[in-house]
C-alpha cells in the first residue's frame, strides 16, 4: 500500500487535474505564495470561482514560511476551501527544485507535485537528476515536473540572461528516458517583472507557438508547462510608480497569449510577479494615503482583496479554469 502523505492534507496530485484540462481546452493556474494573505487571496478566488489550483512554493519561500508552517498551512487551505462550500481539486507544488534532496524533503512532507529544474546542466546530467528525482517521487504517487530550455530573467535563486528555446528534437528522449508527468518549455516566457526589453514604439515579441506546435506533434497528448506567465498587469506597474516605486519598462507576456496556450496541450500556466505586482501596488497606495497607519491589517487587508479580483480575472479571462472544478 502505497503512503501518500499529501493525502493526509486532502490534496491531489496533478496527473488528473491535467487530463481533464487538455480535454477541455484550458490550463490549470499555478500561482506561487509566499504568505497567509498570498494563499487566502488564492483559495477564495479558485473556491468562489470554482478553479483548479496548483499552489506553488519555491525553494526561497519555503524557507521564508518553514517546512513545517507550510504543511500545515496547506492543510488549512484545503479546509478553508471546503468551508467555503468549495471541492476544487488543490495540489501543493515544489517550483524550480534545483536538487534531489529538496525534492524529497518536499514529497517526504506531504507536496502532492514537485518540479526538478534541470535545464541549466548538459543535457545527459539533466536527465540523470530529473529521473532520479522521478523514480523516488512515483513511490509515494507525487507527480514530477521536469524542463527542457532555459527562460530568461530573475526567479529568487533561479537567474539567466538569455532564453534557450526548447528543442522540439529532444523532447521524445527526455521524457521516455525520464519518465516525467508533465515538462515545462521556453517558448519566449521569461521570468520577473522585466521580461522583455522594448525600444519605443516597438510591442512585444509573439511567442514561439511554432516550437510548441512541433512539441505538440512529437509529443501528442502530453501535459506542457508555461512559466514565467506573469503579463505585469499595467494598473499595478502605474500605481507603484505613482505612489513612489521606480518600476519603468516592466512588461510582461500578453493576456491574449496565454489564453491561446491554454488552448492548446499547455495545461499549466504559472503566475508569480503579478500577484507580487498587486500587493506592493496596494501597500504603496495606502502608505501614501495613510501615512500614520501601521495596522499590518490595513494594507495587507486591502492587498488581500485585491489579490482575489485579479486570480478571478486570471481563471476566468486568461487560463479559462473557472467552472472546471
Amino acid at each position: 500500500m502505497v503512503t501518500k502523505i499529501y493525502e493526509k492534507l486532502g490534496l491531489v496530485n496533478t496527473r488528473e487535474m491535467f487530463k481533464k484540462a487538455m480535454d477541455g481546452g484550458y490550463a490549470i493556474p499555478a500561482y506561487n505564495f509566499n504568505n497567509m494573505e498570498q494563499l487566502q487571496a488564492i483559495i477564495t478566488a479558485c473556491t468562489e470561482s470554482k478553479s483548479p489550483v496548483i499552489l506553488q512554493v519555491s525553494k526561497g519561500a519555503r524557507s521564508y514560511a518553514n517546512e513545517t508552517l507550510l504543511y500545515y498551512m496547506a492543510q488549512g487551505a484545503v479546509e478553508m476551501s471546503k468551508q467555503m462550500g468549495g471541492k476544487i481539486p488543490i495540489a501543493l507544488h515544489l517550483d524550480h527544485g534545483d536538487s534531489f534532496e529538496l525534492c524529497k524533503s518536499c514529497i517526504d512532507m506531504g507536496f502532492s507535485s514537485v518540479m526538478i529544474d534541470g535545464s541549466h546542466l548538459p543535457y545527459d546530467e539533466n536527465v540523470s537528476l530529473t529521473k532520479k528525482v522521478v523514480e523516488y517521487a512515483h513511490q509515494f504517487d507525487v507527480t514530477v515536473e521536469g524542463e527542457l530550455g532555459v527562460l530568461a530573467g530573475i526567479e529568487e535563486h533561479v537567474v539567466a540572461d538569455k532564453s534557450t528555446y526548447t528543442k522540439p528534437e529532444e523532447v521524445i528522449d527526455f521524457v521516455k528516458k525520464t519518465g516525467v508527468d508533465s515538462l515545462a518549455i521556453s517558448i519566449g516566457t521569461s521570468h520577473g517583472a522585466y521580461k522583455f526589453k522594448l525600444k519605443p514604439g516597438e510591442s512585444v515579441p509573439p511567442l514561439r507557438f511554432d516550437i510548441l506546435a512541433e512539441v505538440q506533434k512529437k509529443l501528442p497528448g502530453f501535459p506542457i508547462v508555461l512559466h514565467g506567465a506573469s503579463s505585469v498587469l499595467p494598473e499595478y506597474i502605474d500605481m507603484i510608480n505613482q505612489y513612489g516605486g521606480k518600476m519603468e519598462g516592466a512588461v510582461g507576456v500578453p493576456e491574449d497569449q496565454l489564453r491561446k496556450a491554454a488552448k492548446s496541450s499547455v495545461c499549466k500556466i504559472n503566475i508569480d510577479s503579478d500577484g507580487r505586482l498587486v500587493v506592493t501596488a496596494i501597500i504603496r497606495k495606502v502608505f501614501a494615503e495613510k501615512p500614520a497607519e501601521f495596522d499590518p491589517r490595513k494594507y495587507l487587508g486591502p492587498a488581500r482583496t485585491e489579490l482575489v479580483k485579479m486570480y478571478k480575472n486570471k481563471n476566468e479571462n486568461v487560463v479559462g479554469s473557472a467552472g472546471k472544478a
